[in-house]
């Protein structure tokens, strides 16, 4: 650990609580402190009674600081503290009507503020913020965080991003020079300029909200449509992107009405080549010459396009 990490985490700390407002006499202009809204919080979400013990363990709270918040609840009518039925050693809490009000309306104050807190910040800042609270709660929480898949269509900026991540992971993966990004700055531009939206499409793949890998479906002929630009980037790989993203462009060209998908790749591009194996592709042919700064296999493959024929499972 560097003395510039532990000077970052003190400041970011300084920053977040004076921009949520911790050292404010109230929590979100309410007349709760900030530890009274946390165990307003947990009452509220927990069921009917809870005990006192696992409440103080939960919160890692001392526990004298626990009673007099919780003796101030009974006092304004917000709760009561019961015997435990099995162990009259032990206390239960448990909030009355007013206390679950008490709590409806710090939570709404709460949603209020964080909306009008993220109301100037784009939709694309606001994913990057959700997936770096996310990646803090995992590494200082000691648990990995659910890593969440979701595809989407593409959005104001996704071209140019699907044009640079495309050159920065062939050149760094397989030494590919620039006469592929500027391929793939072509097939782009093509769709950005004339794409069919009834019979062609696109999608941007984020997990945790962060962009990590694309595809699309463009029209070959009237029959036959063709995917391309399938690809994830490497910290994603793993997590079933790429065969979301090919089972989504598949079901995609069923539906307009194709009846017949085909695909280029090459013979090194070994985990996409599995992908489209397991989702009913099959090799229609091959042959070695040089592209991209290197003497490569291209391989043509092919799938019928029918309901009969299952999607790869992962």
């Amino acid at each position: 650990m560097t003395i510039d990490t532990v000077a970052a985490v003190r400041q970011f700390s300084r920053f977040y609580t004076n921009l949520i407002g911790v050292l404010r006499a109230g929590l979100r202009d309410s007349p709760f402190s900030l530890a009274e809204g946390r165990v307003l919080f947990e009452l509220a979400n927990a069921p009917a009674t809870l005990d006192v013990a696992d409440l103080r363990q939960r919160l890692d709270i001392d526990a004298g600081y626990l009673s007099r918040i919780l003796g101030r609840f009974e006092a304004d009518g917000l709760a009561v503290r019961e015997r435990s039925d099995t162990d009259a050693r032990r206390q239960r809490i448990r909030l009355l009507e007013a206390g679950r009000a008490a709590a409806a309306d710090l939570g709404a104050r709460s949603d209020t503020q964080v909306h009008d807190l993220l109301s100037t910040v784009s939709e694309t800042d606001q994913r990057r913020l959700a997936g770096a609270m996310g990646t803090i709660e995992s590494i200082l929480g000691g648990a990995p965080a659910p890593r969440t898949v979701v595809l989407r269509p593409l959005g104001p900026g996704d071209l140019g991003w699907v044009v640079q991540r495309h050159g920065v992971l062939y050149a760094g993966e397989y030494g590919w020079d620039d006469t592929f990004e500027a391929m793939v700055a072509r097939i782009v531009a093509d769709y950005a300029e004339s794409h069919d939206p009834r019979r062609e499409h696109a999608w941007i793949a984020e997990v945790d909200d962060v962009p990590v890998g694309s595809i699309f479906c463009v029209r070959e002929s009237a029959e036959t449509a063709k995917l391309r630009l399938l690809f994830v980037d490497r910290e994603a790989r793993g997590l079933g992107v790429g065969s979301r993203l090919v089972d989504e462009c598949v079901r995609f060209a069923t539906r307009a009405g194709y009846r017949e998908m085909v695909l280029f790749t090459h013979d090194v591009l070994a985990d996409a080549r599995r992908i489209y194996q397991r989702a009913g592709f099959v090799l229609d042919s091959e042959e070695r010459k040089p592209a991209y700064g290197q003497d490569l296999v291209h391989q043509h493959w092919k799938r019928p396009l029918s309901t009969s024929t299952p999607l790869s499972t992962v």
